[in-house]
């Protein structure tokens, strides 16, 4: 495939194997560390949000709003893992490291749109709290079936927008003779770093659309939080205060993880500038924080462990039953 590169100070066309994703560097032994650690961390991510959905999914006390947001947040943790940790893990038992140009486009695509998903789901999900807490009783009529689908489609609408805008944008770009992506996956600021041209453009957009997107959804997250404490030490039952104490906290602390590590990579100036930092970081939301989420959600929350409980009591009666 051929794409734009400077020689010699002019534009031309060249024919390239496509990018080579230099990674972490290091030898055969820190190769296979790496391996391990990332493979061990994304197998937890699978199970982990496999689980949940299949838990979601089955138990009929678990059909609601609250758990309908917190599936498809599963499935999106588990979507945006897969789009980066297969890839990762072949890498690191590679010597060529290359992916192709439409296989950096299509990854960076679908992880911009996954992990912009993800932040707004995070803020709708914040609003249903919102709505259970401080209306109860317009909570059904409010977060009705029809409605939820909706919040949930336009979570994906604003990530395909967003990611859009952003691969379109890079891929415009002529990229110098040098294909060397100084990052483990393809993502706009490691990208950028290729261009001959000037990134001012992508950066604003980086930075603008990127910070809109945070901001926006932080306040949503806070706004709604605020009225859901004040609710909450109002109440005059300790029990139910506890319980909704625990299972907003869940909820606080992803969101915490989440917003705090995309905001240190994408909406700050300069924040395209330090590579080393930013494959640190980028491990964090891409892979610990999609495996932590299910534990989180499940270990500080009745409900799922109860139903974790019952599917294991039925398994064991189809097994009995079998026998």
């Amino acid at each position: 495939m051929a794409i734009q590169v400077y020689r010699n100070g002019s534009l031309s066309a060249v024919s390239l194997q496509g990018f080579v994703l230099v990674g972490f560097g290091g030898g055969t032994e820190t190769q296979a560390l790496l391996f391990a650690v990332f493979l061990v961390l994304y197998v937890a991510t699978v199970l982990g949000n496999l689980t949940m959905i299949v838990v979601i999914t089955l138990d009929a006390h678990l059909h609601s709003p609250m758990y309908f947001f917190l599936k498809n947040l599963s499935f999106v943790d588990l979507c945006y893992s897969s789009v980066i940790a297969p890839n990762a893990l072949a890498n690191f038992l590679s010597s060529s490291k290359v992916i192709s140009f439409v296989g950096c486009a299509t990854q960076l695509f679908f992880f911009s749109l996954l992990a912009t998903t993800e932040a707004f789901l995070l803020a709708v999900m914040a609003y249903d709290r919102f709505m259970a807490i401080c209306s109860p009783l317009r909570y059904p009529v409010t977060m009705c079936p029809m409605t939820c689908a909706k919040l949930v489609v336009g979570t994906y609408c604003g990530g395909c927008l967003n990611s859009i805008v952003q691969t379109s944008l890079t891929f415009q770009l002529p990229f110098c003779s040098s294909n060397h992506i100084d990052h483990f996956y393809c993502d706009v600021p490691p990208l950028l770093q290729l261009a001959c041209a000037s990134t001012a453009l992508n950066e604003l957009f980086l930075f603008g659309l990127c910070g809109f997107i945070i901001v926006s959804t932080t306040l949503a997250v806070l706004v709604s939080y605020g009225y859901i404490a004040v609710t909450i030490l109002r109440m005059r039952s300790g029990s139910g205060r506890h319980k909704l104490f625990s299972t907003c906290g869940s909820h606080m602390m992803a969101v915490s993880l989440f917003y705090g590590t995309v905001f240190v990579m994408y909406a700050q100036p300069g924040a395209v500038v330090s590579m080393a930092q930013g494959k640190v970081i980028s491990v964090f939301y891409t892979l610990v924080i999609p495996m932590l989420n299910p534990l989180i959600y499940s270990l500080r929350n009745k409900d799922v462990k109860d139903a974790l409980w019952r599917l294991g009591q039925r398994h064991n009666l189809v097994k009995k039953g079998g026998k």
